[in-house]
C-alpha cells in the first residue's frame, strides 16, 4: 500500500470523509492547539482533543540522554520558560540536547511571558502553570489514556541543515523516533514531517511503511526552496527545483513524497492544482485566519493545520463536513 492510500485509509478509517468527493478532511491542531492552551504540553494536547481533531501536530528534540521530547525549540525558549525559582529564562536557555530529562523537567512551560510579543499573538491562550516538556511516549499515552485511539499524530524533526549543531544528527533523530513510534506501536498512526528532507531521507531507506510529508517555505527568512548563493537549497536532501521547472510540488514527488505542507502564506490555487494532479495530498500550515481557511478548503486541500482547531471546525460545520469527535479529557 503507498504511503498516501496508507494515510487516506487511516483517516477514512476514524469515520471522516469530506462531503462527496469520499476523502477525509485532516484537520490538526497545531503544537496542539497553541492559539488557546501551551505549545507542545500535556494540557495543550488534551485541549486539542477536547475541541476535536483528528490529528496532533507537534516537534520533537532529543535529550542528552537520548530522549524524545516534544519541543518546537532546540534551546530553552525564554518566553514560554521560568526556572525553579518561577522567573522567566532572560536569554535562550541551554539547548535540549545538552540537558537530561531530568534537567529539562526543572522548567515550567506552561504560560507565555507577559508582555512579549508572543504574548500579543496568542492572547486568548489559557495558562496551566506547572507543564513540563513532556516525551513522545508521554503524549502517546495521553491519547491512549483518553480513549483517543483514532486520532494522529504529526511529528516534525527539528533539525537544521544550516545549524547542526544546534540538534543532535538528522539521522540520530529520524531513528530514535522511529524507535518510540515502534514501542508504542503507533507506526500506522503516525506523519513524519520535516523542512529538512534529510530525515524524510532516511524514513525511506529505514521505515517506508510510515507515512511522510515534505514541508516546505518560500516566505521571507524562512525559505527552504530558494537557491542560496548560486547552489540548491540545503534543506531539500539534493533535491533542485530549478531542475523541474521550479515547481515544488514536481519537487516534491522527485523526492518520493505523497504528502506535500506548504507554508499557506503566498500559496496558489495552481500549485494546489497541480499538486492534486500529481497525485499529492496537500495539508497547508499554519492557517488561523478563517477567510483563508474557507478559501483553501475550496482549492480543494486535504486538510489544515491551525493554532485554533475550533475555528476550523466551525468553517468545516458551515460547509457541511464532517467534523472529528471531541475526547472528553476525563475519559
Amino acid at each position: 500500500m503507498s504511503v498516501q492510500r496508507s494515510l487516506a485509509a487511516t483517516i477514512l478509517a476514524v469515520g471522516l470523509s469530506v462531503g462527496g468527493g469520499g476523502m477525509a478532511f485532516d484537520l490538526q491542531g497545531h503544537r496542539g492547539a497553541r492559539g488557546l492552551a501551551p505549545e507542545n504540553t500535556l494540557a495543550g494536547f488534551a485541549r486539542a482533543l477536547a475541541i476535536g481533531v483528528t490529528t496532533l501536530e507537534m516537534d520533537i528534540a532529543v535529550t542528552a540522554d537520548g530522549v524524545v521530547v516534544v519541543s518546537h525549540d532546540p534551546a530553552l525558549n525564554p518566553d514560554i520558560t521560568r526556572g525553579r525559582d518561577g522567573r522567566w529564562l532572560e536569554a535562550p536557555g541551554p539547548l535540549i540536547r545538552s540537558l537530561t530529562l531530568e534537567a529539562l523537567r526543572r522548567h515550567d512551560v506552561g504560560r507565555i511571558r507577559p508582555g512579549s510579543r508572543y504574548a500579543s499573538l496568542y492572547p486568548a491562550q489559557e495558562a496551566v502553570d506547572g507543564e513540563r516538556v513532556p516525551t513522545l511516549a508521554e503524549v502517546i499515552g495521553l491519547t491512549r489514556r483518553l480513549g483517543a485511539n483514532g486520532v494522529r499524530f504529526n511529528i516534525e524533526t527539528k533539525v537544521f541543515p544550516d545549524r547542526p549543531d544546534r540538534t543532535v544528527p538528522a539521522e540520530e533523530m529520524a531513528e530514535r523516533l522511529a524507535q518510540v513510534l515502534a514501542a508504542e506501536a503507533v507506526e500506522d498512526r503516525a506523519i513524519v514531517q520535516s523542512f529538512d528532507w534529510r530525515t524524510l531521507k532516511w524514513f525511506q531507506a529505514n521505515r517506508p511503511g510510515i507515512a511522510l510529508a515534505f514541508l516546505t517555505s518560500a516566505h521571507g527568512g524562512a525559505d527552504t526552496v530558494s537557491p542560496r548563493h548560486g547552489r540548491p537549497s540545503i534543506w531539500l536532501a539534493g533535491h533542485d527545483p530549478a531542475a523541474f521547472g521550479g515547481s515544488i510540488p514536481r519537487t516534491v514527488q522527485a523526492a518520493g513524497g505523497r504528502i506535500w505542507s506548504p507554508d499557506h502564506r503566498g500559496l496558489a490555487e495552481t500549485e494546489i492544482a497541480e499538486a492534486k494532479r500529481l497525485g499529492l495530498v496537500v495539508i497547508p500550515w499554519t492557517v488561523n485566519d478563517p477567510a483563508i481557511m474557507e478559501r483553501l478548503i475550496g482549492w480543494g486541500v486535504d486538510g489544515i493545520i491551525t493554532d485554533y482547531p475550533d475555528r476550523l471546525r466551525a468553517v468545516m460545520a458551515r460547509r457541511g463536513m464532517a467534523l472529528p469527535p471531541p475526547v472528553a479529557s476525563g475519559g
